[in-house]
């Protein structure tokens, strides 16, 4: 069996004001390229397909239209868990119509896949946070595991406020739910674990939601992941890696598009799984097109700076200058920077004497990261998404209410 591992997505991500929708178009369009010439028989998805859980229509729509594609209309079958950037309750709102293409989301624990014949597959059998596929005169059990915090365990109670007690005791428990689902595992099935957990020892980035809640409270060990286990599909982490330790074959993909200056330097890939029952599995990176690069300008003075603007200014990319320089520059020096290349994302000047940044500009937060800071200020904690609907909600009124005044006022 041939399965695409991918994750990551994000879509409806921002690069501060710049929107990558379009660099996640052209994703899609690649990564259909790849299913198809590769022959791929089943994608997963190991979760955050969103940026935010209130995700722009754009995003929505991207999504949908290339599940339709990537699916081939039902013959396909696609798995898709959630991740800590999606609503569990928003992801899980077209699983009807999903069923009909072919395409599995599991985006709560709880769970139940329904068992019966699919265009071109049958799930023969399936329960909360597992299910066994026919494809191909083949089969494979999926556990599955989508983001989860000690409240989505509901009997998960720390009873230690030592974070390595708390590592402990949320390990064991992720360890104990796959212990007990890995019953369905058979000598002659494909047997995949599909989730979107922090392991330890990965290797993350800034562009990266913090998965732990205090230091690395829901980082697992690499070592609990049940015997017969042949692949471990992961998402989170934005930096392709091979988990360390584990006892099994497991892999983070990675995000298909470069979220943030820190991860420049290495290859966006899609992972290849050629596999087989009772086989050791064949894995292969294909390396993804990097729609429109992040470059990192490190300058020792602001004509250094200009003259790197200079040489990119027909580059279609993303650029973060460093200066290095005792005194601000003026406006007017920015601008000019700005003239000589678009898309500059950040300009940060740093103190020769002590390396530390002195200033740093940065284009505006869109209104709805401007509430977050708000929100975090007046009262130290993170919006719930019930609040962050109610905000949409009420700016959605406002911008109806202008729209109708600015009706009557033409009338």
């Amino acid at each position: 069996m041939k399965i695409l591992h991918t994750s990551d997505w994000h879509l409806g991500k921002y690069l501060d004001k710049y929107s990558r929708i379009e660099e996640q178009e052209k994703f899609i369009n690649e990564l259909e390229e790849i299913c198809n010439k590769e022959k791929v028989d089943l994608i997963i998805i190991a979760g955050d397909i969103y940026d935010t859980t209130n995700p722009p229509i754009l995003a929505e729509k991207l999504f949908f239209n290339s599940m339709k594609r990537l699916s081939l209309n039902g013959k396909r079958p696609i798995i898709i868990v959630s991740g800590n950037h999606d609503s569990a309750s928003k992801l899980s709102a077209p699983i009807p119509l999903a069923y009909e293409f072919g395409i599995i989301i599991q985006s709560m624990l709880n769970n139940v896949v329904n068992v019966g014949k699919y265009e071109n597959f049958e799930i023969t059998k399936a329960g909360e946070g597992y299910f066994e596929i026919e494809l191909n005169n083949e089969k494979a059990v999926f556990l599955t595991i989508p983001y989860i915090t000690e409240k989505g365990i509901n009997e998960v109670i720390f009873k230690s406020d030592e974070e390595i007690d708390m590592q402990i005791e949320f390990s064991d428990k992720i360890k104990d739910i796959l212990e007990n689902l890995s019953v369905n595992y058979k000598d002659d099935t494909i047997n995949i674990i599909v989730s979107h957990l922090f392991v330890k020892g990965g290797i993350e980035t800034d562009s990266e939601r913090k998965i732990q809640a205090i230091g690395g409270t829901y980082a697992i060990d690499p070592k609990i992941f049940p015997e017969k286990t042949q692949y471990v599909a992961l998402g989170h982490l934005h930096r392709c890696q091979q988990v360390k330790n584990a006892n099994c074959l497991a892999y983070y993909s990675g995000s298909p598009i470069r979220y943030s200056k820190s991860e420049v330097g290495y290859d966006k890939v899609v992972l290849l799984l050629d596999i087989k029952a009772n086989e050791e599995p064949i894995l292969k990176k294909i390396n993804l097109t990097d729609y429109k690069p992040i470059e990192v300008f490190k300058c020792d003075s602001y004509e250094q700076a200009l003259e790197c603007c200079e040489k990119v200014t027909e580059k279609d990319s993303y650029a973060f200058l460093e200066i290095l320089a005792d005194t601000f520059i003026t406006g007017e020096q920015i601008r000019t920077l700005r003239e000589k290349k678009k898309d500059i994302v950040s300009i940060i000047l740093k103190s020769s004497i002590d390396e530390k940044v002195v200033y740093e500009l940065e284009e505006e937060k869109n209104i709805l990261e401007q509430f977050k800071d708000f929100y975090f200020y007046k009262k130290n904690v993170q919006p719930s998404d019930e609040i962050l609907d109610m905000f949409l909600n009420i700016l959605d009124e406002i911008e109806k209410e202008e729209v109708n005044v600015n009706e009557a006022t033409d009338a």
